[in-house]
Parts: C-alpha cells; sequence; structure tokens
C-alpha cells in the first residue's frame, strides 16, 4: 500500500483548476493545512463566500483526485470564505422583544395563536442556512441524545425534496395506517419518526409546489398518532424557503436550533436562519458549531482544520446561546450513513457525550423561556 504524504497530496491536487481556470489550486494558495490520519485526507480550499455555489465543483473535484490516491481510505474537503469577503457583511439586527408584539403593531392585526399537536410538550426546529453542515445528522443525533437523558422523542423529516430519517436511523418499510385516517409513527432507538422517506419510495423525483408542500408538511405532524411527546425534533431543509416558512409560520415552535460550521462562509448563510426565525418571532435556542474540531486518532492532539469558534463568536455577536461544538469525525458520518447514529452505537464515546451535553443545554434553555413564560406562541407580524 502506498503511503500516503501532504506532499503526495498537494501534488495530485495540483491537477484541479483554480477559479476561472487560472492556475492550480495548489499554486494560487487556496489549499489549508492538510492532516492525514488513518489513511483519511481532511483540508479545505479558501473562495470568496459570494462564490461557494459556484466554485462546489471545484472541491468535488478536489475531493475526487484525492480519493484516487492509493492508500486514501476518505476524504472531506470543504470550502472556507476568505476573512475578508466577510468582514463587510451588513450587522444582524436583533429582534425586539417578543412580548412588544403579543397584540401586533399598531395598525397590524396578529394572527390567530398556532394550533399545538395533541400530546406534544414541545417542538423543536433544527435549521441551516445551506445544505453540506451536517443538520439532519446532528438532528437525529439530537434528538437521540434527549432520549438519552430520559425524555420522550419524536423526529419529524420535514425535508420533503431530500428525506433522510430512513435512513440515518435505519428504518424501512411503510407505517400503518390507522382510524380516521391516522398515521402510526415508524420507530427505532425508542424515538417515534415520521418521514416523506417512508412513504414515497428512494428513486421517485418529488415535483411539489409550495401549497402541495404545505399540505404534506401539516398532514404528517398533524395526522400522525406522536402520542405522549416531551419534545418533538423537527429536521428542517435547509434555506429559507417554503416549508422552513410553513412550519415557522403555522407551527407553534417552541424554540430553533441552527447548526453552523466555523467557516466564514456557512456563517453567513447561518444568519439567513436567523433571521427568517426573528422575522416570524420564533426564539433561537442557540447555535451548533458543526465538524469544529479533529482529534488524531492516533496521537490525540487536536487540529482546527476547518477553523474554529466562528459559530460561538457569532452566537455572542447576535446575543443568542452557543449551545457547543461537535468534532469533525469519520465516525459520525458513517455511523448515520449506516444507521446506527453515533449516540447510540458508541453511548460513552466523545461525540456521543457532545451530543448528550448540546441537548441538556437546548432542553435547559426552553424550560427557563417557558418558566419566564417566553415559550408562547407569538403573533406573526410583518414589516
Amino acid at each position: 500500500m502506498t503511503d500516503v504524504s501532504k506532499d503526495l497530496v498537494l501534488e495530485k491536487l495540483k491537477s484541479v483548476r483554480g477559479p476561472d481556470m487560472d492556475g492550480n489550486i495548489v499554486d494560487l494558495g487556496l489549499v489549508s493545512d492538510v492532516f492525514i490520519s488513518d489513511g483519511k485526507v481532511y483540508f479545505s480550499i479558501t473562495v470568496p463566500a459570494e462564490r461557494a455555489k459556484e466554485l462546489d465543483p471545484m472541491r468535488a473535484a478536489a475531493e475526487r483526485v484525492v480519493r484516487d490516491i492509493p492508500g486514501v481510505k476518505a476524504a472531506m474537503v470543504a470550502l472556507t470564505a476568505d476573512k475578508r469577503a466577510g468582514a463587510g457583511s451588513a450587522p444582524v439586527t436583533r429582534p425586539a422583544p417578543q412580548a412588544a408584539h403579543a397584540h401586533g403593531a399598531p395598525g397590524q392585526q396578529p394572527q390567530r395563536a398556532k394550533t399545538g399537536v395533541p400530546g406534544v410538550g414541545a417542538i423543536i426546529a433544527v435549521a441551516s442556512g445551506k445544505g453540506g453542515v451536517g443538520k439532519s445528522t446532528t438532528s437525529v443525533n439530537l434528538a437521540l441524545a434527549l432520549k438519552a437523558n430520559g425524555l420522550r422523542v419524536g423526529i419529524l423529516d420535514a425535508d420533503i425534496y431530500g428525506p433522510s430519517m430512513p435512513r440515518l436511523l435505519g428504518i424501512s418499510g411503510r407505517p400503518q395506517q390507522i382510524e380516521n385516517r391516522i398515521i402510526k409513527p415508524m420507530e427505532n432507538y425508542g424515538i417515534r419518526v415520521m418521514s416523506m422517506g417512508f412513504l414515497v419510495d428512494e428513486d421517485v423525483a418529488m415535483i411539489w409546489r409550495g401549497p402541495m408542500i404545505q399540505s404534506a408538511l401539516m398532514q404528517m405532524l398533524r395526522e400522525v398518532a406522536w402520542g405522549e411527546l416531551d419534545v418533538l425534533v423537527v429536521d428542517m431543509p435547509p434555506g429559507t424557503g417554503d416549508a422552513q416558512l410553513t412550519m415557522a409560520q403555522q407551527v407553534p415552535l417552541a424554540g430553533a436550533v441552527i447548526v453552523s460550521t466555523p467557516q466564514d462562509l456557512a456563517l453567513i448563510d447561518a444568519r439567513k436562519g436567523l433571521n427568517m426565525f426573528n422575522k416570524v418571532e420564533v426564539p433561537v435556542l442557540g447555535l451548533i458549531e458543526n465538524m469544529s474540531y479533529f482529534i488524531a486518532p492516533d496521537t490525540g492532539n487536536r487540529y482546527d482544520i476547518f477553523g474554529h469558534g466562528g459559530a460561538r463568536r457569532e452566537a455572542e455577536k447576535i446575543g443568542v446561546p452557543f449551545l457547543g461544538e461537535v468534532p469533525l469525525t469519520m465516525e459520525i458520518r458513517e455511523t448515520s450513513d449506516a444507521g446506527t447514529p453515533v449516540v447510540v452505537s458508541d453511548p460513552e464515546g466523545v461525540a456521543a457525550k457532545t451530543y448528550r451535553e448540546i441537548a441538556a443545554c437546548v432542553w435547559s434553555e426552553l424550560k427557563a423561556r417557558q418558566a419566564t413564560g417566553a415559550h408562547a406562541a407569538p403573533s406573526i407580524v410583518f414589516d
């Protein structure tokens, strides 16, 4: 087997053209320090934040080149933004206290209070401003961590176009329909689950418009026999589209958790999710920094491959709690892909303990809001 070295990886990466086909990503100085452990290669590529989506094929090409190196078992490559690109970002406006909107702004009529789900104590949305930050993996491990902390938990997969809970929780088959069109949720690891992935074959293309999405989400929420739950975790689709607005506007969310990565690039998009929940007056329970750091399995040394602390600084800046840092490990991704999330497959491991600590912070923040009356579903007021 070929020994994999940093020099070899960098040499192979010189075949990847830079932005606008100008030079290669190595000679242009876009590649971060390369870290290699147990045949797995980690690095990031610096790009301007505004060009991230456009340049993702460059990231994918770099990942393919490295994976093709003999001896490489896996590669994890992320795009990160130049610090200067995010320096001029507009500041996030902090919302006014909810109490000021309890009866609507002058000249505006408040909407009706949102109807709760019988038997469900609290509904928490897990969201991100963009894809690729590990939101669904975080959602499922957060739900399992809440269960491990002694709560009765369900999870609703609200991603109509890309449902992932059947795979993440290792569940197959169709849910059973009982009386009055009510569906019995699927279950595994002690949590109840509902997902469009149980109702539609995996290879079926979902070509739905806003009203259809809204109807499907409401059916999966309100026509499911959830039973008695302390908390229902909603895995939101990435971004701020129809599905997200439907959940935020029509469901009495007790709060939202935002998932980001340390990069400036991901944080710029995370602010969009924060602003959406602020707009509809759903309290943000806090931010989670995913892929926060890497612990080398052979030495125990810590490496901040994709940067570190960005989400904590963002939380402090906008005045919301910072919930914790989830390490970057192949174990989290591999166990999730296998349908055995790390919280249940390695409950005493570092990652599982981190998720349980985050779950405790989320629940503590939620109970504190309920104790002060901040959990009541607010009226939605638009400027």
